[in-house]
């Protein structure tokens, strides 16, 4: 899912970028500014479309070259290092917009402007796509609660099942269940790849 478009993957490094990728590599100053002055210039007008504050954008775009510095063992000559940098970019602004919705008043934004969206998670959030995040989900329930969504919602049991599976009330189960489904709702929602679409969406109208 490529919020930049259509990427630089299948254009080769040039001699003269595989000589520098080369400098930078081993830790060269000059193949990193050569690297940075080059595609600097291709990710601005991408990152400036996506995140339209500029001071944000500038920080954006060292995170993005300081993560190349770091990572620099990774390159390989032999692929588009034009993808590689596009990866971590749209990444960094994944990032950007993970922090963006940690925001209390952006979330209750979100979830009015994406209400039908987000009725409909609960089916969502036991599509296989999306296991990972629903274990992660239910790992952060207390004790009681994760029983009782894994009993009722997981292993199909009724609310009256599941109370004598925990010596609890049919009530207890249910309101139980209730508060669990909808954290797992919101968790799901607001950590999946599809919402940090709805995010910068959200987010480029305002």
């Amino acid at each position: 899912m490529c919020i930049f478009g259509k990427m630089l993957t299948g254009h080769p490094n040039d001699h003269e970028e595989l000589r520098q990728l080369d400098s930078l590599i081993k830790g060269n100053r000059e193949g990193f500014d050569f690297i940075y002055s080059k595609y600097s210039r291709l990710l601005l007008p991408k990152m400036q479309r996506m995140v339209k504050v500029n001071e944000v954008v500038d920080e954006l775009m060292q995170d993005v070259f300081l993560k190349v510095w770091l990572n620099r063992a990774e390159i390989d000559l032999n692929r588009s290092f034009a993808g590689w940098i596009f990866t971590i970019a749209q990444h960094t602004i994944y990032g950007y917009y993970r922090r963006v919705a940690l925001d209390v008043k952006m979330q209750r934004y979100l979830l009015e402007t994406f209400a039908e969206f987000y009725e409909q998670t609960e089916d969502y959030i036991f599509n296989k796509e999306r296991v990972e995040l629903l274990n992660q989900a239910i790992e952060k329930l207390p004790p009681q609660r994760k029983e009782i969504f894994k009993l009722c919602k997981i292993e199909g049991k009724t609310y009256q099942e599941a109370a004598e599976i925990l010596s609890l009330s049919s009530s207890t189960v249910s309101n139980q269940l209730v508060n669990a489904t909808r954290y797992i709702k919101r968790y799901v929602f607001f950590h999946s790849k599809e919402f940090i679409l709805l995010c910068i969406a959200a987010y480029l109208k305002k």
